[in-house]
């Protein structure tokens, strides 16, 4: 799959949502995620790390090394019975591919690792991200837990966000009893007006180089998936997104040169003096504070 990563990065990806819900939440009527005690805006990992698997499977078309684990309407087990025919298992009831696993343990004590690297090798959000594939025997051979070298945290907007509720009206009914009593139906959605958000992440080339195996190739499709990952997603609930800013810090060794939350802090994004309400992006100003930032650390602006 190419030279595995050599170097640790840190990476500040700016977004933003005009008119629409970056991240519904389902326990809340699927409202926009707000955090209730500072009234900022959220968006979770696991919704970031979707955008970014999507671009991947739209660019890559399932190409080989370039699968994506974590896809809908397909069941988990069988993308891990792929793992257990490269060792010669052919089973396909649930029962026998464990008994089969139990006997290869005892045969081959490398088999969970073998398991593992191909699981690596085919799939690239487990190459990137890791996964948990709990599918295979638990407790006894589990290609299982995968530490990922790639982490990204929760999105946080810059501001305040408000979450308004707008009604809708639409002229197509339901059933033919509805038509008989009403011309219209109506119906809700819930939109920010505007948010700015901020997420963080970490490229760590020491698990690339100890358990997945992430390489410099992978690693440039990252950012092209960070990049363009609502360009291919667009839809009127999400309303208008765009990544804005994608900041990546390149330390010079595998183990880093100075603890991320330096580099983090470095990164300043505030509002304008003059706006009260922002509403686009140019109502902000993002700054790299380079004088607090290591010699031995390279800053890229990659958009």
């Amino acid at each position: 799959m190419g030279e595995v990563i050599k170097n640790r990065y840190e990476f500040v990806v700016l977004f933003d949502v005009e008119n629409g819900n970056p991240n519904g939440d389902p326990d809340a009527g699927n409202m926009p995620r707000i955090d209730p005690e500072s009234g900022l805006g959220l968006v979770t990992d696991v919704c970031l790390k979707r955008k970014i698997r999507n671009y991947v499977e739209t660019v890559k078309e399932d190409e080989k090394g370039y699968q994506i684990y974590i896809k809908e309407d397909i069941p988990l087990n069988r993308s891990d019975r792929k793992a257990c025919e490269s060792l010669g298992i052919e089973e396909n009831d649930d029962k026998k591919v464990t008994e089969a696993l139990k006997k290869l343990k005892k045969s081959d004590p490398d088999a969970d690792v073998k398991l593992r690297d191909y699981m690596c090798d085919n799939f690239y959000d487990i190459r990137t991200f890791g996964a948990v594939m709990t599918t295979f025997v638990k407790a006894s051979l589990n290609c299982g837990q995968v530490r990922g070298p790639v982490q990204i945290g929760f999105a946080r907007s810059i501001d305040p966000i408000i979450s308004q509720e707008v009604t809708i009206t639409r002229v197509a009914i339901t059933t033919e009893k509805d038509a008989e009593n009403k011309s219209t139906e109506m119906g809700r959605k819930n939109i920010v007006p505007y948010g700015l958000y901020r997420v963080e992440g970490y490229v760590s080339a020491n698990l690339a180089r100890k358990v997945t195996g992430f390489s410099e190739e992978d690693l440039e499709l990252l950012w092209e998936a960070i990049i363009n990952m609502f360009e291919n997603d667009h839809s009127a609930a999400r309303g208008k997104m765009a990544v804005r800013e994608l900041i990546v810090f390149k330390h010079s060794k595998e183990l880093g040169d100075c603890p991320a939350y330096k580099l983090f802090d470095a990164v300043e994004v505030k509002k304008k003096e003059e706006i009260d309400y922002p509403r686009k992006y140019q109502d902000y100003i993002v700054q790299v504070h380079d004088e607090d930032i290591p010699d031995s650390v390279e800053v890229k602006r990659m958009i």
